[in-house]
């Protein structure tokens, strides 16, 4: 993420009626924002972000409005001015207000108001004075970008005495949306694309995934940084991170995953001239560009993946650059890929080989559609032998599929110990998946494997690609700790005196969650194993009571001393026949127990 507005990105403008508008910054263009003004793109560009801009006044001559960076005591003046007024509470006007800014209707005994409250106050058209040909005339003056049509209003309204301190408040931050001609410039990253998804564009597009979701999405799925810079060799997945994905939200879980890892953002001094050299010049084909760690594997079911939002951070599948780390980190296959590659056209379709001299002699439109199948058959062939080769480090899931079938084949692919996170809009897909892994079926599975398993010549990955049967669709021993969980941040409005949870939201899918950990299960017995601790063995010594005849048995420890201090100086590897003296030692012990117990009892 860049610090400052570079040209040709995506940058969010703040609007002062709190509405979010998505543009690309173009140089040499004309931004237009309705009816709050317009401005040109390079008054912004290399200008930081967080910064609030005010439209100034188109002067004569001039064809662009200019820019003004209003600084922030001017933004937040109310707020502090109705801090300084509520920290010193006193009369005015016959009115006592609170210490909280709080006011109500109290009448004293002469008749006089003590305090008021916003009873009697009636929004109306009517006591607005100014009609709505000359708001438009002040409108189209545009002076003192719109502060002065902010006063006027405010000047002219009849009740405006009766307002209290907060419906004041109110009636001049609606004016103030309305017509103050300002914006704040917001660097348009990964949350702010889910806000802006969630609240001005059509939510379905993501499966209403809230902000809170998919950083939880990210969090459990533990994915980070994980690049191996000694792993150059493409076939040697085991060190570094290699993330399996399938993602039905348009490129939104892709560019969360690619944020946390690093690879969202093109580099600031990337040069381009390699890549126009390249497609000029496309002549060393066979090196397959690809990075071997810190790799995000998407699976999608259409011809080509959807990842229309990963274009807000200039990256597009169609036209890819060299210079983006995700034409390198990121690869893509179809379901017919992973599950059946050999139904797969271009797979069994390979391009047939040309000399050298043949290609020399071909002309420049065969010769570079030669090419174009040749790289796609490579890179069709590189991804599809990377990901069946598996060993991948977790596994995060956004889509409408049923979550069963989708892990049938992914589950596979993971190492031991690697996180799965799978996110639904609803609970009903999660809930069945959960008791799919319950520790009841899990016991069930164990006790009573299937006829298919039941061949102890089975390895590892042939027990987890079994496709299961009808009482267990999945195999309950491949996953650990399954769990559904959700989460909701609840917005709050902090102002002073009336702080408080917003009252409306939008509403939607509550969006639930599931996790679990990838285990391989053990091969044949399980034994415990640590330190042997030598359990005290004593002989028993029989006492009798003449009262009641009952028979007490104190057992006693037969040279006590003795034993404490060969434990004290016991070695943590005994050998075995340090073992058995021990155990010949217990059994005389017990032996001689026996004999005492065997002799009668003389009353």
């Amino acid at each position: 993420m860049f610090d400052l507005v570079q040209p040709n990105t995506w940058v969010v403008l703040q609007l002062p009626s709190d509405s979010l508008k998505v543009l690309e910054i173009i140089p040499n263009t004309i931004v237009s924002l309705g009816k709050y003004g317009t401005f040109s793109s390079n008054l912004i560009i290399d200008r930081p972000y967080h910064i609030t801009y005010e439209i100034l006044d188109r002067q004569p001559g001039q064809k662009d409005s200019e820019l003004r960076v209003v600084p922030a005591s001017e933004i937040h003046a109310d707020i502090m001015a109705e801090e300084n007024a509520t920290s010193t509470p006193g009369t005015s006007d016959g009115v006592i207000k609170g210490g909280d800014g709080e006011e109500f209707q109290l009448l004293g005994e002469n008749g006089e108001v003590l305090r008021r409250s916003n009873r009697e106050t009636i929004d109306d058209s009517a006591r607005q004075t100014l009609s709505m040909e000359e708001i438009e005339i002040l409108k189209r003056e545009g002076t003192g970008a719109g502060k002065e049509i902010i006063a006027k209003l405010m000047l002219s309204h009849t009740g405006l005495d009766q307002k209290t301190t907060f419906s004041l408040a109110k009636y001049k931050l609606t004016k103030t949306k309305k017509y103050l001609r300002r914006f704040t410039i917001l660097p348009l990253d990964v949350p702010m694309l889910a806000h802006w998804m969630m609240e001005e564009k059509d939510s379905n597009k993501i499966l209403e995934m809230r902000e809170e979701m998919l950083a939880l999405l990210g969090s459990w799925g533990n994915v980070h940084h994980a690049a191996d810079p000694a792993a150059t060799d493409l076939q040697d997945t085991s060190r570094g991170g290699r993330w399996l994905v399938v993602d039905e939200t348009g490129g939104l879980l892709v560019a969360a995953i690619a944020e946390r890892m690093g690879i969202l953002y093109p580099e600031e001094d990337a040069e381009t001239d390699a890549e126009n050299e390249e497609r000029s010049h496309p002549t060393v084909q066979e090196n397959i560009p690809f990075a071997a760690t810190n790799t995000i594997t998407l699976i999608h079911a259409n011809q080509q993946a959807n990842l229309s939002l990963l274009k807000y951070f200039s990256f597009t599948p169609d036209n890819t650059t060299p210079s983006h780390p995700l034409s390198s980190h990121l690869l893509t296959l179809t379901w017919l890929q992973l599950v059946s590659p050999d139904l797969d056209t271009t797979l069994s379709n390979p391009p047939p080989s040309h000399t050298p001299t043949e290609l020399s002699s071909m002309k420049p439109n065969k010769r570079g559609t030669y090419y174009r199948k040749r790289r796609r058959f490579l890179r069709t062939q590189h991804v599809i032998k990377s990901t069946l080769s598996g060993d991948f480090t977790g596994l995060l899931i956004a889509s409408s599929m049923d979550p069963i079938s989708v892990l049938q084949h992914t589950i596979p692919l993971l190492r031991g110990g690697a996180p799965i996170s799978i996110y639904s809009p609803t609970i009903e897909p999660l809930s069945q998946l959960a008791d799919l892994y319950s520790t009841s079926r899990r016991t069930a599975f164990i006790q009573s494997p299937p006829a298919e398993l039941s061949d102890p010549n089975l390895t590892n990955a042939e027990i987890a690609k079994w496709p299961g049967n009808e009482d267990f669709p999945l195999n309950p021993t491949l996953l650990l700790n399954a769990s559904v969980q959700t989460a909701r941040v609840k917005e709050w409005q902090v102002l002073p005196g009336r702080t408080h949870p917003l009252m409306t939201g939008k509403g939607g899918a509550e969006g639930y969650l599931f996790t679990g950990v990838r285990v391989v299960p053990a091969r044949g017995r399980v034994e415990a194993r640590g330190n042997y601790k030598r359990r005290k063995e004593g002989v028993g010594v029989v006492n009798t009571d003449s009262n009641d005849g009952v028979v007490k048995k104190n057992i006693k420890n037969e040279n006590e001393n003795e034993n404490e201090n060969e434990n004290e100086n016991e070695n943590e590897n005994e050998n075995e026949n340090g073992d058995a003296d021990i155990k010949m030692e217990n059994t005389e012990a017990v032996e001689s127990t026996s004999n005492v117990l065997a002799q009668p009892i003389e009353s």
